[in-house]
This record gives C-alpha cells, sequence and structure tokens, in this order.
C-alpha cells in the first residue's frame, strides 16, 4: 500500500452566502482551487443566529448536486418540484440539480447552534440536462462505526472499510447513478489515534478538519490544523491520518475525476462557455427547470404558501 501526501493546503476563506449566512469556503473560494470532481466545500457553524437566521431565500442551480450534511441545527428545503425536506442534526441531503433546480433552504430555528457542509459535486456532461432528483438521508439511514483503536466513523456516501468490514453509505456511486463514485466520511478520532483508509488510486481526495489537527500521511511534519482543506496527491492507494494533542473531527472525501472542461457562473455550472450562457438565459426566461409535475402544481393552487 502507498501512503497519500499533501500536495496543498487550502485555509477556509470566512464569506457569506444566501441572505448573510457566514460560511467558511475552503475548495472552490477562488478560480482554480477546485478539485476535479469536487467544485466547492462550504462549512458553516456558529451559535449566533444572526449568522444563520436569514437562510437561503430561493435560487437556482443547473449542472452539478449539492451535498448537504447537518451536524447540529435545522435546516428546511422546498423546491419547485414540491419536494419539501427537513434537514435535522446527522442528515443528509442529496439534491442532483441536474438541468435546473429552484430551492430555498431555510433555517427552523431561533436560536442555538447551526454546523455542517455543503459539498458540491460536478455532474458529467452527458446528465447536466437530464431531470433534478432530490433524496433526503435521516441519521438512521448513515451507518456509524466504533473504531477498535478509538473513535468513529459516519458512512454518508461510497463504502468504508472499516476493521476488516465493508460498510456501504446510503449513497453508493453506480448503484445510484453517481458517476463520480464518492466516498464520503465524517471521521471523530481521540486525541493521538490513528486511522488508515483505501483510497482507489487516480481518485482525487482531500481531508478537512473542523476540530482539532491532524497529520496526513506518513510524514510527520504534514500537519493539517482546524478550518483547512488539505489536498492530497492521486498517486497513493491509502490515506493515513493521526489525530492531534486533542480529539479531532475531519471529513475525508474521494471521487472519481471526470477530466471534463468546467464553465462556472455562480450557481451554473457546465462544459462550455455557449452552454453557461444559455443557462443564464433559462434562467431568465423562466425555463430553467423541468416542469413541475401536473399533481405538484394542483397542490401549489390548493395551498398557495407553500
Amino acid at each position: 500500500m502507498t501512503t497519500r501526501k499533501i500536495t496543498k493546503i487550502i485555509p477556509a476563506l470566512e464569506t457569506s452566502d444566501g441572505a448573510g449566512v457566514r460560511v467558511r469556503r475552503s475548495i472552490g473560494s477562488m478560480l482554480g482551487l477546485r478539485l476535479d470532481p469536487f467544485l466547492m466545500l462550504d462549512e458553516f457553524g456558529t451559535d449566533d443566529p444572526n449568522d444563520y437566521i436569514e437562510g437561503f431565500p430561493s435560487h437556482p442551480h443547473r449542472g452539478f448536486t449539492t451535498v448537504t450534511y447537518m451536524i447540529d441545527g435545522r435546516m428546511e428545503h422546498r423546491d419547485h418540484l414540491g419536494n419539501v425536506g427537513n434537514l435535522g442534526p446527522g442528515g443528509l441531503q442529496w439534491m442532483d440539480a441536474a438541468r435546473g433546480v429552484i430551492h430555498s433552504e431555510m433555517p427552523k430555528q431561533t436560536e442555538g447552534r447551526m454546523r455542517g457542509f455543503q459539498l458540491w459535486i460536478n455532474l458529467p456532461a452527458a446528465q447536466k440536462m437530464r431531470p433534478a432528483s432530490y433524496r433526503d438521508f435521516t441519521p438512521q439511514d448513515i451507518p456509524e462505526v466504533g473504531l477498535a483503536a478509538g473513535g468513529s466513523v459516519k458512512v454518508l456516501a461510497g463504502t468504508a472499510q472499516l476493521d476488516g468490514k465493508a460498510v456501504p453509505g446510503p449513497v453508493n456511486g453506480a448503484r445510484h447513478d453517481v458517476a463520480t463514485d464518492p466516498l464520503y466520511l465524517d471521521i471523530a478520532l481521540p486525541a493521538n489515534v490513528s486511522f488508515t483508509h483505501p483510497v482507489p488510486p487516480g481518485y482525487s481526495a482531500f481531508v478537512y478538519v473542523y476540530e482539532g489537527s491532524v497529520t496526513v500521511g506518513d510524514n510527520a511534519t504534514q500537519v493539517l490544523p482546524v478550518h483547512q482543506a488539505g489536498i492530497l496527491d492521486d498517486a497513493g492507494d491509502e490515506v493515513m491520518l493521526r489525530s492531534g494533542a486533542q480529539a479531532t473531527r475531519l471529513i475525508l472525501v474521494a471521487g472519481r475525476p471526470l477530466g471534463e472542461p468546467v464553465e462556472q457562473y455562480g450557481p451554473f455550472v457546465m462544459n462550455t462557455r455557449e452552454e453557461l450562457a444559455q443557462a443564464v438565459h433559462d434562467y431568465q426566461a423562466g425555463t430553467l427547470t423541468e416542469p413541475a409535475p401536473e399533481h405538484v402544481r394542483d397542490a401549489r393552487r390548493r395551498a398557495p404558501d407553500a
């Protein structure tokens, strides 16, 4: 087995999105700071409701997948297709915007802590214009496995190899028609504990620490501090992690690169400038999304506040 090493560290920059929600953005914080197929990673985490209370009012997406993982707090999703999802602590939302989604994500709390991640994963050209889809997963859908050495792992996507056992998460590559075959693990380690996990050679991979710090690889100088993304080389077939002097929480994410050109304008991600211009035109013309099914239109007429 060959251990992967950090090739680049991307500090998370504090910024705001939506109607003023405070986030820390690492991958995607600037042009060129993508990691095929991953377009953006936002960490949100605050005890101050002023940092999240206005939420993310209605806005569009086209051409990629949004993955929202809630650690603390509650958020409600509503979209043009009539989907309503209540994302609570430990829940996962997987939305293929594909041809187009117009949705909102609004807090369902007025006080207390809200913390989690939103990851954007690119879709291949062949899937960018297919109908949108949406899935919610409760904490009970997400396996959490205790480690023999201490700590635990939640398997959000892909299949984890934990203490000699294969543990599938709720979203799995070819079985769910996810071309990038993502692996997404939330890892909690006590102080000074090691954890090793396989990653297919050639797959893109990164580690993001949100509590504590971690040493990556067999080089003790490669320490990744809190609120930073460590981009790993693609030559090795395993990731070796060791927590620092305090308990550590981090995510490990990997996926198959698409190797396709990327043109992005805000919430639209396509392969060419012409396709990008068409996405903007479609949104302005009101034709971005798939038409809502008839039963959804009927329900809206009966309940206009929905």
